[in-house]
């Protein structure tokens, strides 16, 4: 009988120590355990960034989102106009406005001896015109139709003269006179010409480099 008790109690399963309560252990113990709150310390929670936008307060911030006003778009400024005239179209334009401002100077002041000078003098802004105007092909064009326009021009403000002979000598003498004011406006013309030219050319190297 007490080898029989001696085996029972030899084969009896050893009780294991229990483990502490959760509540026991220290709070970093209790991250650290990955059964606890079913994720592992350092890595976020999966969906946890849908958790909080599924609040009740989501719906309303997504609502204010959407209605937020546009902001209001720049109205471009007023731009001058930029017109690209063709060779035969810039001489027309120049000659028409000579001669519009000829006839005008000679309806406002007649035959007064500051009618060429005041003619001159509005032929340098035309030139400009003209050669800021013109496209880029016919470039050439602008220094060559400008002294053609200043003499169109003139026609109206000389006097008729002794008939048609009379009326060319009085041109070639105010042609002579406004010389300076010719040789002025032709040389603008041809020195804007020449720089959008140079422009033009400085352009299509880069392009090409």
């Amino acid at each position: 009988m007490e080898q029989h008790r001696t085996r029972h109690a030899q084969s009896a399963p050893r009780r294991r120590t229990p483990s502490p309560a959760p509540s026991a252990l220290p709070p970093q113990a209790r991250r650290g355990r990955p059964g606890q709150d079913g994720a592992r310390p350092g890595r976020p929670v999966p969906g946890g960034a849908r958790r909080a936008d599924a609040g009740p307060g989501a719906a309303q911030r997504r609502a204010v989102s959407v209605r937020r006003p546009a902001p209001p778009l720049a109205r471009p400024g007023r731009r001058l106009p930029n017109p690209r005239l063709t060779g035969l179209g810039s001489g027309l334009f120049c000659s028409a406005v000579m001669i519009v401002l000829g006839l005008a100077l000679r309806v406002l002041f007649g035959a007064s001896s500051a009618t060429p000078t005041a003619y001159a003098v509005l032929f340098l802004p035309v030139c400009v015109l003209t050669a800021v105007w013109v496209r880029n092909g016919d470039l050439l064009t602008a220094p060559v139709v400008v002294p053609i326009a200043f003499a169109a021009g003139l026609v109206p403000l000389v006097d008729g003269g002794d008939g048609l002979g009379g009326r060319l000598m009085n041109l070639v003498t105010a042609l002579a006179t406004e010389a300076g004011w010719l040789y002025a406006g032709t040389l603008t013309a041809g020195v804007i010409a020449l720089t959008r030219r140079l422009g033009l050319a400085r352009r299509r190297i880069a392009g090409r480099g």
